[in-house]
């Protein structure tokens, strides 16, 4: 066996690993329900929790919640020995013109690689999708490539008027990540997204589009309640007495000033 074939080798093994890292270690699962059930934990984890607005401070803002047009929210494990591999699953939602939220859509991703990698890693992850453009990427029903057919951004963290500032021309989507319970500014460039067509199909009854999900031609499913109640009561937060302070986390989960947010992740030929 050639040394080229034993990397190979040792790459499919780790992706393998990964996954099955997905799906036996959760105790949720890769359905519908259990995702949806995982994403309404997960977003719970990013946003402030009203009985305590102090902790907008370090929360997705109240503003970045309110006018986004949809929620992307996964979860990706990263494991292995030398060869690495990592594999994701999650949902994503769309606001509708009344302003509720759609049914959602399965998404999943996965990726190969080398390096020290030993063990396993997981990462939380929200992506807020500030345009309809980049709702629409996750309607089509193919791939969404982070930095290639749709552009994004770190997205601010706190309260106050720079948060607002942030909000005047935002890129397509703003990126959130969390390892181990901390923020930390996690690179998603390269990414791809794919729609769980299985998974939809299973928990609708049929092969039903994302565009359709998306688009509000779905009703959004009780299992979803959960995570519709959580994004409720974020964005009705009384943020009254809380100071204003509002950073961007850097590579290493740093607090970096809000005005040196810089475009992570640049939509080809942008």
């Amino acid at each position: 066996m050639s040394m080229f074939d034993k990397f190979k080798r040792g790459a499919q093994k780790a992706g393998i690993q990964a996954t099955a890292f997905v799906k036996e270690g959760s105790s949720i699962g890769f359905s519908l329900p259990g995702e949806a059930e995982k994403a309404a934990k997960i977003l719970e984890s990013f946003l402030a929790d009203p009985d305590r607005p102090e902790s907008a401070l370090n929360s997705i803002p109240k503003a970045v919640l309110q006018r986004a047009r949809g929620l992307a929210v996964f979860q990706v494990i990263k494991a292995g020995f030398m060869f690495s591999g990592k594999a994701g699953s999650g949902i994503v939602i769309a606001r509708l013109p009344d302003g509720s939220w759609s049914a959602p859509s399965c998404i999943a991703t996965g990726g190969l690689g080398w390096g020290l990698q030993i063990g396993a890693d997981i990462t939380d992850f929200v992506i807020v999708l500030n345009s309809e453009d980049a709702v629409r990427a996750f309607s089509m029903g193919g791939n969404v490539t982070i930095g290639g057919n749709v552009s994004a951004a770190a997205g601010p963290i706190g309260t106050g008027g720079s948060v607002q500032a942030s909000l005047a021309h935002p890129t397509s989507m703003f990126s959130y990540s969390k390892s181990k319970g901390l923020f930390a500014g996690v690179s998603l460039e390269g990414t791809v997204l794919i729609e769980r067509k299985d998974a939809n199909r299973d928990f609708y009854g049929s092969a039903v589009p994302a565009r359709d999900i998306l688009g509000g031609r779905v009703p959004p499913p009780e299992v979803a309640s959960r995570l519709y109640e959580i994004i409720e009561a974020a964005e009705g937060l009384d943020e009254t007495g809380v100071p204003h302070a509002a950073y961007v986390p850097g590579a290493s989960g740093q607090h970096m000033p809000l005005g040196d947010n810089q475009m992570v992740f640049d939509a080809e030929g942008q």
